[in-house]
């Protein structure tokens, strides 16, 4: 929705289709850093967002045991001080709706499955489920780490798994006194974010799995599971835990090799169709939304040109943050030791992963 309203600003007539019959929850909750919320302001959204999303106060990376600090990163007016926009935490289906009323009736058409693209026409055509079909002069697929979009045009690729899978859930916010923050604890194998998406507090817990078949948002999860996988860790975790109810979701998770191309002269793709990755950089949903605006800004003149500049322009980006979510899968896990007290210690002395160290992400301005 972000590629379709910023290509509608640029004055490009633009049609969703949509497979599913609405829009509904695809994930409890989402971080947007300056990053995002930078391109989301420039649609006119920041009126919007500041309703619906919630700023909280620091990222604290805590141990797993004691829930000692073990370094704190300021959010609230700094990093709209530091990068001219701030840092949201957003209940999704809220960030949705937001994107939605902002599309002029008629641009998405629901229930609309892609069954095939043929870009070797003049203008592609798409070939969908119902039987229908259309042209365009140019084919965005935005359709997820399954993107039938990307296996129609430059190939399918074989998706990676982590060895890892992510239980989600929601805690009422007001049953916490924590204060309203983004909370990380890391310990051995496993790691669990918890952050305010309004009257909710969103819990992504990160266990390790042998195998698991499905990339799926809606894959039902086991309580007794989830709290178990933490069990022995710190006092204030397990009391979160303790005001999860049913139900809870369980997702695989996976990501790709960088793409080596993601364009054709007619069609590209943006978002987890071109570079999913794993959510430990929380830059997942804010890498789909800077390709909205990278790709309204490279699209003017010869559609091949053009769509060639957008995919040189992001995919270098993209990768950096595709490999450096892979590194975290070790880097938040590593087993009490050596290891993990100089990350610690790394962490504390503010060497380690901080606002400044990712500022090549948060100071990205994709729209130029």
């Amino acid at each position: 929705m972000t590629a379709a309203l910023a290509l509608l600003r640029a004055g490009h007539e633009v049609r969703v289709d949509e497979r599913a019959a609405g829009f509904g929850e695809i994930g409890a909750g989402v971080q947007l850093g300056p990053n995002a919320t930078r391109v989301l302001h420039g649609l006119g959204l920041d009126a919007a967002l500041r309703r619906n999303a919630f700023s909280p106060v620091a990222t604290r990376f805590l141990r797993w045991e004691d829930d000692t600090v073990l370094t704190e990163w300021p959010l609230a007016g700094h990093m709209e001080a530091r990068f001219g926009a701030p840092y949201y935490t957003v209940y999704r289906p809220n960030l949705i709706t937001v994107l939605a009323a902002a599309l002029p009736a008629g641009v998405v058409c629901f229930g609309k499955a892609v069954t095939a693209v043929e870009s070797w026409h003049p203008r592609p055509l798409v070939r969908f489920a119902d039987g229908t079909a259309e042209t365009a002069d140019v084919v965005v697929g935005a359709d997820g780490i399954h993107s039938a979009v990307r296996g129609a045009t430059v190939a399918e690729t074989a998706a990676r798994f982590s060895g890892m899978c992510a239980y989600r859930a929601l805690v009422p916010a007001d049953a916490l006194s924590a204060e309203p923050a983004v909370r990380v604890w890391l310990g051995p194998n496993r790691h669990l974010v918890a952050y305010p998406v309004g009257r909710f507090v969103n819990l992504v817990c990160v266990v390790p799995a042998t195998d698991w078949p499905e990339e799926s948002w809606t894959a039902p999860g086991s309580l007794a599971e989830l709290r178990a996988a933490f069990r022995g860790w710190s006092r204030e975790l397990n009391d979160l835990l303790d005001h999860v109810r049913e139900p809870v979701y369980r997702w695989g998770l996976y990501d790709r090799e960088p793409l080596p191309r993601w364009s054709t002269a007619t069609t590209t793709l943006v978002g987890d169709a071109c570079h999913p990755m794993l959510p430990f950089l929380a830059q997942g949903g804010a890498q789909a939304i800077e390709d909205g605006a990278a790709l309204a800004a490279a699209l003017d003149g010869d559609l091949a040109p053009a769509l060639a500049r957008y995919e040189a322009r992001r995919r270098p980006h993209t990768a950096r943050i595709q490999r450096r979510s892979w590194d975290n899968n070790v880097d938040y896990h590593l087993p009490d030791g050596p290891a993990q007290r100089r990350r610690d210690a790394a962490l504390a002395a503010g060497e380690g992963m901080n606002v400044e160290s990712l500022s090549w992400i948060y100071g990205n301005d994709a729209g130029r």
